[in-house]
């Protein structure tokens, strides 16, 4: 072989290698994001639109009371999961045909970078902030009063804000706050935060007990996970799904035994005592229900398992 012939040889060579690591670097990236975080239905004559804030970490083993360490590791790993827990923050968007009526708003800033999504995604579902009519607060919680502002103002402009007068009184008073220990008084600040645009503009206006704020819409007394918390029954045309707000948190160890508690409550055997209720009447009557922490879009139905109960998931459709 000549000299040219092992020089040709070499160069066909290095433009295969240089054909192979265009080709490797030509290659798409990971994108390393999800689809816009929104899920629509129908419920009767209402749309219902579920709006994903994103999801954070929870180390439920800190935070899950009244379960063993075994039960509760062997309830997570009969889903597939482990410590700690991706928890979804979800909002649901209710459109009546006359109000646009908006449950839990998600994070806003309060609770770091993988949540405070819920605007972002309602836009990218079709809506805007300012055509929401009314804003219904489960609780005043961070996780769904957060996105009630942004930069200080109202993200809703046009909107009145509700929620139980329980849970105004509570969360809304300095005096609870300057009583409240120093590691909890960031709650109160959070929802004062939140809140407080609304109630010097005149859009806040609280309810007491059971009560139908808009046609097809209802307000149902549950405390116990904080002193005025609500959950809200939304009904058309014999459809009705309950939206649970933060009556539990996690699916894979509640569904199967309604006494775990979480550290979150201010009450845990009343938020027990209310959550066994409405897990019940959910598989009894077999209507659609809701959670702020379901696995987005969080939507699905109960039924009985045992000593405990069955989540079934909505089935995904293109057709609505």
């Amino acid at each position: 072989m000549t000299s040219i012939d092992r020089l040709c040889g070499v160069t066909a060579a290095l433009a295969v290698t240089l054909l192979f690591a265009a080709g490797a670097e030509a290659g798409a990236p990971p994108q390393k994001s999800q689809a816009p975080g929104y899920y629509r239905m129908m419920l009767g004559d209402f749309e219902v639109t579920a709006i994903s804030d994103g999801t954070f970490s929870m180390e439920v083993d800190k935070m899950l009371t009244n379960i063993a360490p075994k039960q509760l590791d062997a309830a997570l790993g009969r889903s597939f999961l482990k410590e700690p827990v991706e928890t979804s923050v979800n909002g649901f968007l209710i459109n009546t045909g006359s109000k646009l009526v908006l449950i839990d708003t998600g994070s806003g800033i309060l609770f770091g970078p993988s949540v405070g999504k819920l605007l972002t995604n309602l836009k990218a579902s079709g809506y805007r902030p300012e055509q929401v009519d009314e804003v219904y607060i489960t609780h005043m919680h961070g996780d769904h009063v957060g996105g009630l502002v942004v930069d200080g103002k109202p993200a809703f402009p046009n909107a009145i804000v509700r929620a139980a007068q329980q849970e105004a009184d509570y969360w809304l008073s300095k005096a609870h706050m300057d009583a409240a220990p120093k590691d909890r008084q960031d709650s109160y600040q959070g929802a004062m935060t939140s809140m407080n645009p609304y109630v010097s503009a005149g859009k806040f206006k609280p309810f007491n007990g059971d009560t139908e704020l808009v046609p097809g819409i209802r307000a149902v007394a549950s405390p116990g996970h904080t002193a005025g918390h609500t959950v809200y029954m939304v009904a058309s045309k014999g459809q009705t799904l309950v939206l649970w707000g933060d009556l539990m948190h996690v699916a894979a160890a509640q569904f199967p035994d309604p006494a775990v508690t979480i550290a979150f409550d201010t009450d845990s055997a009343m938020a027990a005592a209310q959550r066994k209720k409405v897990f019940a009447d959910a598989a009894v009557h077999g209507y659609w229900v809701a959670g702020a922490h379901l696995s987005f879009p969080g939507i699905g139905h109960l039924r009985s398992a045992g000593t405990g109960y069955s989540y079934v998931p909505v089935n995904y459709s293109a057709l609505n």
